[in-house]
């Protein structure tokens, strides 16, 4: 829960955070809240300073990149697997996705249109029987998602990003493997974020 706050940016990067407040408003003890930033300062979502505190990560530009290297080659690949190996329950579930994400972009709903935008692409990844390929993306793809939250809360095009899932779930039923490898670079270059923009214009939340 911690993790996805920093995620959608509820806990913003620089952000002094107390295990104490945040026990309390999970409900929780401070144990669990302390072996969680644990976790989170070995993934580099929170930094901890002795005799100062504990502080949630400045985004990182390198990290951004490297996420942003996985990711791409990752997904290419595996979406050509889906053009042979897609059961028809995941085909059914990315068109229910697809569906949402409309809705979501009419009630401009960011992170509701993240949220499924991230199921869209795991349904993917699911189909393949690639899961724990898609946590190891995940986990390289979190200081990335930070500056893709941000890009969507600026109104990125919206309308352009379901429109390009709506053709890789057509090529993907098609099974068009080139045409699927096609689509997905030119959606990724899409949904590849100008970090000097937003550096611009959340200059306080970068390393």
């Amino acid at each position: 829960m911690i993790k996805d706050q920093i995620i959608r940016l509820e806990l913003i990067p620089g952000q002094k955070v107390s295990e104490n407040r945040l026990a309390e408003s999970l409900e929780v003890s401070r144990t669990p809240v302390r072996e969680a930033f644990v976790r989170l300062s070995q993934e580099g979502l929170i930094d901890v300073y002795p005799q100062r505190g504990s502080f949630i990560s400045l985004i990182n530009e390198e990290y951004v990149e490297e996420g942003r290297f996985m990711r791409e080659h990752m997904e290419i690949a595996v979406v050509k697997l889906a053009c042979s190996h897609m059961p028809k329950d995941h085909l059914q579930h990315l068109s229910e996705n697809i569906v949402l994400q409309k809705n979501s972009v009419k009630e401009k709903n960011h992170q509701r249109l993240f949220q499924l935008d991230e199921e869209f692409h795991q349904t993917i990844f699911s189909g393949c029987k690639k899961v724990r390929t898609w946590q190891t993306v995940q986990n390289m793809m979190v200081h990335l998602n930070r500056t893709r939250m941000l890009s969507l809360a600026s109104e990125l095009n919206w309308e352009m990003l379901v429109e390009q899932h709506t053709d890789i779930l057509a090529a993907i039923k098609n099974q068009d493997a080139g045409k699927a490898e096609k689509l997905m670079k030119e959606h990724l270059t899409l949904v590849n974020i100008d970090l000097e923009d937003l550096k611009t214009q959340y200059a306080s939340y970068f390393k």
